[in-house]
């Protein structure tokens, strides 16, 4: 499958238009609850040309008060009538009485955490009727409570709830760096089988006193390095579904067909080498 590119507001008229070589598009599903307006309709439209990811931002898998079961069925519904080839969210939380916060929390990586994220995984996937997939974090500090790697943390959650994960490349790179661990030796601690998606994305960086902290801001090309880690991970698990993100500061979309095509030809030039 061709790489894919993030669904933007600013794009839709272009690609039904033009109607571009993409693999697929992925769109955040609680900007799409509402089944009415302008963008329901195109992406009604674009469906019927594209495949589908729904990436979702409010599960708060990682909240000791458990899945939200309206929240769950608003994404069902999206995922019954728009028929994603893939589903997934993030190993963070954003949510607690009730109250829904506007980030993706990070967790501690502890027992209890993981028999939390597992309950809610398993949860969430018996009332989808589906498999989901796990992202990864962006972090910029470690829980002096963490007991669990984060490679091994991931593993586990696959193993034991059937999950897939969904491996931002990314993201391991901001926390490599942030954290002062090696990029390289988290990618090889994940096994292939588990990863069903990649996501690709542009990183900020910001001067602190005594270093430099990376944030994953979405708002910019692919970094080189991240580039260099990607080829890693096709190295290692061979193709997979890969998508370029883009959130802040949206370019125009030739921009993000020229990302995408940047992925189609690692993939491409890796699978030549192991077929000569």
């Amino acid at each position: 499958m061709h790489p894919g590119i993030g669904l933007k507001h600013k794009h839709f008229q272009e690609i039904l238009r033009d109607k571009p070589d993409i693999g697929f598009l992925e769109v955040h599903t609680e900007n799409f609850f509402a089944p009415y307006g302008y963008s329901y309709k195109a992406l009604e439209k674009l469906r019927a040309i594209y495949p589908l990811s729904a990436h979702s931002v409010g599960l708060s898998l990682g909240s000791a008060d458990g899945v939200s079961t309206e929240h769950l069925g608003k994404i069902k519904k999206f995922i019954d009538i728009f028929e994603p080839f893939l589903v997934s969210d993030h190993l963070s939380w954003s949510r607690i009485d009730n109250v829904f916060l506007n980030d993706l929390l990070p967790l501690p990586l502890t027992e209890e955490t993981f028999n939390i994220v597992c309950d809610n995984i398993e949860k969430t996937q018996d009332f989808l009727g589906r498999k989901i997939l796990i992202e990864n974090p962006s972090t910029y500090l470690e829980f002096s409570a963490n007991i669990i790697p984060e490679p091994e943390f991931l593993n586990q959650i696959a193993r034991k709830t059937g999950c897939g994960i969904l491996l931002d490349v990314n993201n391991i790179f901001v926390s490599s760096s942030n954290n002062g661990f090696s990029p390289a030796e988290y990618l090889a601690e994940i096994p292939g089988d588990i990863v069903g998606e990649i996501h690709l994305a542009g990183f900020a960086k910001i001067a602190m006193e005594d270093r430099e902290m990376l944030i994953d801001d979405h708002g910019s090309r692919v970094h080189p390095p991240v580039w260099e880690l990607y080829r890693r991970a096709i190295n290692k698990f061979g193709a997979k579904p890969t998508l370029i993100e883009w959130d802040t500061d949206v370019p125009e979309l030739a921009i993000l067909l020229e990302e995408a095509g940047k992925a189609a030809e690692i993939i491409e030039s890796l699978q030549t080498l192991k077929s000569a």
